[in-house]
């Protein structure tokens, strides 16, 4: 067994730390400040390829698998930037899926080198305000009107909704009361946010605020049939198949979070002069680090099962929730012992801390509440009764 990492995924970490160099944390200090998309950091990772990273090559992506998207995503919120600068390009990354997996061969050559050039901008929209996380109570729904769906509804938490150009929609097709199962007769649909119909409105958020999370309405929205992904009826199986490398992704932002608010913490420990001798030196200080550290290191090997299985085309549901729950443990926990490092200074904003406990807390809500891990794991992974 080989812990060495490959020589290209370390290329990809020095490549992806060079340019987020030029983005410091007073940068993201100020896009969070005013609320503004980052888009010189985002322009700068798709010149170099990164943003479509996980695109085929016949697009104009790189064609890589989850397991270097990965890398890229924990360097940039490693970085300083956290979720603000992971959420900017997370979509873009490996979102997509459902187009590259189940679109035409129309969709994929109109879209995916749009995306891969970092051109193109798409959301997400999947959560309801009164469905929350029983997809199959979405109540969004799309009529077919001969050529097109026409689209009535409401979404919620969709991510870059206001800089985005469209947005991979799932609505229902088909009512609740006629289908078999609940999660039949729903279908995804790549539909231009920009149309004539669709009101946006930003929600107002206690962090993460570079990058916008949205309340969508569709009154009318006119999608046609050409940018439906797949098959009408089986949009939440095209969902499923995307929710491993979704988490493994969100667990490799977490870490990379974690390992930036422990940098910090780290960095203060050893400068910070209490009593004439630096803070680090007092185990109250040193040992919560080091315990940071190993939770850290832990949930990065955990990450790496779950890509290589991912890429590997093995079963991953496991080791993807795990990571998923692990790494938003460890990021979350080495953010509050940073907090606890920093004292008073903590709450002062020029020292990021803050920023990174706000950010990191949110791994542990969203996409996924660690309690559906807990789920899934319980059910899935040990065999007990479903509970809910």
């Amino acid at each position: 067994m080989d812990f060495n990492e490959p020589e290209h995924l370390t290329s990809i970490r020095h490549a992806v730390r060079e340019i987020c160099a030029d983005f410091d944390e007073a940068y993201w200090r100020d896009r969070d400040d005013r609320h503004e998309f980052p888009w010189d950091f985002y322009d700068a990772l798709a010149k170099g390829g990164w943003v479509g990273i996980a695109i085929p090559e016949e697009y104009g992506g790189g064609g890589a698998g989850i397991t270097e998207a990965s890398v890229v995503v924990e360097e940039v919120a490693a970085s300083g930037a956290a979720m603000n600068g992971a959420s900017a390009i997370h979509l873009s990354i490996f979102g997509l899926n459902p187009v590259v997996k189940y679109g035409t061969p129309e969709q994929r050559s109109a879209y995916l080198p749009a995306v891969a050039n970092g051109t193109l901008h798409a959301a997400f929209g999947v959560t309801e305000p009164n469905a929350g996380l029983d997809t199959s109570s979405i109540t969004t729904r799309a009529v077919r009107d001969g050529d097109s769906y026409v689209v009535t509804g409401q979404k919620v938490w969709t991510t870059k909704a206001l800089d985005a150009d469209r947005v991979l929609l799932l609505v229902r097709t088909t009512p609740l009361e006629q289908v078999k199962k609940r999660t039949d007769g729903l279908t995804l649909l790549f539909a231009d946010i920009r149309g004539e119909g669709v009101s946006i409105s930003p929600i107002d958020k206690i962090a993460r605020n570079a990058v916008s999370s949205c309340e969508v309405r569709y009154d009318g929205l006119r999608v046609p049939v050409t940018d439906r992904v797949g098959e009408e009826g089986k949009g939440f199986k095209y969902l499923l198949d995307g929710l491993n490398p979704e988490r493994i992704l969100i667990a490799s932002e977490a870490l990379g979070i974690g390992k930036a608010a422990l940098r910090t913490a780290v960095n203060y420990a050893n400068d910070r002069t209490v009593f004439d001798r630096p803070i680090g030196k007092n185990q109250g200080i040193a040992f919560p680090l080091a315990e940071a550290h190993m939770k850290l290191h832990s949930a990065e090997l955990i990450i790496r099962e779950a890509s290589w299985r991912y890429d590997q085309g093995l079963p991953c549901g496991e080791h993807a929730n795990m990571a998923k729950f692990l790494a938003s443990e460890a990021g979350f926990f080495a953010a509050d012992r940073a907090m606890q490092t920093h004292g008073g200074f903590a709450y002062a904003r020029e020292y990021n801390v803050g920023r990174y406990f706000l950010e990191s807390r949110l791994m542990q809500i969203a996409p996924v509440p660690q309690e559906m891990v807990l789920n899934y794991v319980s059910e899935h992974v040990l065999g007990l009764p479903r509970s809910y």
